[in-house]
């Protein structure tokens, strides 16, 4: 609960400073924008947040003065802007992770001839954090930044099939959204298929997250074993046949390992399954299932 400037503090818990009050809402307004459609107005930002519309109108207002959201005078609808991008663009080309994974990424996209992501786990879910686009014309892009759940894409079920079992539960006891019609929101199915992949070393999705999508990924493990984030492939769904997937996934799953391996993994924790099993035909639970 967080303590109004002013008000006497009750328990252990400190009382928020002003200013620190303040820059906590900032960046809840930024976070928002995340999270949503991409473009948000002050009635919509003031309701989600629970702020009124004058405080967020002075928050946009300082975002807007230092370029880190823009607002389109026709719509009244704001959006992030290119100080925003600049400092997204910076933070990722530091990522120990996407460095170590650009050569296995390339080599998986030239040997599938389909866009490859990385995908690193983030609070509250996981997002792209790299891409290398196929040459075909008909192909499959991200939005590398934005956060996704883990119950719906291949990309976030192998990271939640290898989370420690109370993080698991905790999100398949909560809210599970369906993003498309092909979405797995049951908890029992998905217990069963997440059983299925932690197994296999990878999972397969057609149309979960993004409809006419399919796709297939391993996941990433760093130095403790833990699940750090997944490596796929996707294009479109009518590409992704069972016979490609057979081909394909002893291929991810190299990647997956040898990024793991730069990551400092040694094969000891939940990833010693891929490491030590080659991957397997995926079964009816991780092949029908909808990216």
């Amino acid at each position: 609960m967080t303590t109004q400037p002013g008000t006497p503090s009750t328990g252990t818990q400190p009382a928020a400073q002003p200013g620190t009050e303040t820059a906590g809402r900032v960046i809840d307004v930024l976070l928002l924008f995340t999270d949503g459609p991409g473009e948000l107005g002050v009635s919509r930002i003031a309701r989600e947040l629970g702020l009124s519309k004058a405080v967020v109108h002075r928050i946009l207002q300082t975002l807007v003065a230092r370029g880190m959201v823009t607002l389109d005078h026709t719509s009244r609808l704001y959006r992030l802007g290119p100080t925003t991008a600049a400092l997204g663009a910076r933070a990722l080309r530091g990522s120990d992770l996407r460095a170590v994974a650009a050569q296995p990424l390339r080599k998986l996209q030239e040997e599938t001839g389909e866009t490859v992501t990385l995908t690193a786990l983030v609070p509250g879910g996981r997002a792209y954090v790299d891409q290398i686009v196929s040459t075909h014309e008909v192909k499959m892009t991200v939005e590398l930044g934005r956060r996704f759940p883990l119950h719906a894409g291949s990309s976030g079920k192998c990271v939640l099939a290898f989370l420690p079992e109370g993080e698991r539960e905790a999100i398949l006891t909560g809210a599970l959204p369906a993003l498309t019609g092909s979405t797995r929101t049951d908890a029992d199915t998905l217990r069963g298929e997440l059983a299925a992949i932690r197994q296999l070393g990878y999972s397969t999705s057609q149309g979960e997250r993004q409809a006419d999508a399919g796709s297939l990924a391993s996941p990433l493990f760093g130095l403790d074993g833990d699940v750090r984030g997944s490596v796929s492939v996707c294009g479109p769904r009518s590409r992704f046949t069972p016979r490609f997937i057979d081909e394909c996934a002893p291929r991810v799953s190299e990647a997956a390992r040898d990024i793991s391996t730069a990551l400092g993994w040694t094969g000891e924790g939940d990833g010693s399954r891929v490491s030590a099993e080659r991957p397997m035909t995926p079964s009816p639970t991780t092949t029908e299932g909808p990216p």
